[in-house]
């Protein structure tokens, strides 16, 4: 994929999925406005591997749990003002922070939909002003997650927060693929991040699970969804609107992974 001659905003963008896509969009030759929440080694680590393709990199730093007044100011705003030639913004930040749902507060759910919907709902709201104003072709991706599709007991509020991801591609869409703007999202499944390595590495039962309930029996880097977002952010994708695409392993495809081998092919 050749993203030569465009500049991307990447909420998220310091550490895990995001700095996936980063590294990526840069080795394929955009310049690039990574936003994190602090500066840190993981920032510092990603700003310097992307800056090693020979593009540029700008860095912006802030909490998005602000009002989305103050979001458009310290992101959306700031990034433009780093680089006026933003073309491509990718909705990657977003929060795993969940309760059971009978244990659910109000608070929480509010943090989670904020994060993982109305930001990336109201940055490209303001991207898409700025593109229509100015005759740009922008093209939009959000991070998703298998969880928009697959439900897990205990992350109701997550799980709500990314099928409405998927539902906030398909409309934007709608609205946006008549003024030449492109939005999709990219859907991983479980993979390897600061986060998720937090058990990965220091529980082998917790590994040896997932792999065995996902069908190419891998848990891979964060990695493997850098060419997914280049592609679709790419003139390649030129006719993909309005679309999730998983980077899964196949997990979305699975049924009943625990059913017993005795009841397979009977129910």
């Amino acid at each position: 994929m050749n993203l030569h001659g465009h500049a991307a905003l990447i909420t998220g963008g310091t550490q895990g999925v995001g700095a996936a896509i980063a590294k990526r969009l840069a080795k394929a030759g955009a310049n690039l406005v990574i936003h994190g929440l602090r500066e840190d080694d993981h920032s510092l680590e990603t700003v310097k591997a992307c800056q090693a393709f020979g593009v540029k990199v700008h860095s912006i730093y802030s909490d998005l749990y602000l009002s989305m007044e103050e979001v458009l100011q310290n992101v959306a705003k700031s990034a433009l003002a780093h680089d006026p030639s933003i073309d491509l913004l990718v909705n990657n930040a977003g929060v795993f922070i969940d309760k059971p749902f009978l244990q659910m507060d109000v608070p929480t759910f509010q943090r989670t939909m904020h994060l993982n919907v109305e930001v990336g709902y109201f940055l490209t709201q303001h991207f898409a002003n700025h593109w229509i104003e100015h005759g740009t072709r922008g093209r939009v991706l959000f991070t998703g997650s298998i969880n928009g599709l697959l439900a897990e007991c205990d992350h109701t509020a997550y799980d709500a927060s990314k099928a409405a991801v998927a539902g906030l591609v398909r409309s934007l869409c709608v609205a946006l693929a008549p003024h030449g703007i492109r939005v999709n999202s990219m859907a991983p499944g479980l993979v390897r991040t600061p986060l998720t390595n937090q058990v990965l590495s220091h529980d082998a039962d917790a590994l040896r699970w997932m792999e065995m309930h996902t069908p190419n029996g891998i848990v891979p880097e964060a990695d493997v969804c850098g060419p997914m977002a280049a592609f679709l952010l790419s003139d390649e994708a030129e006719h993909i609107h309005g679309q999730t695409i998983f980077v899964d392993g196949g997990m979305n495809t699975w049924q009943q992974p625990d059913l017993p081998k005795s009841l397979r092919g009977k129910l």
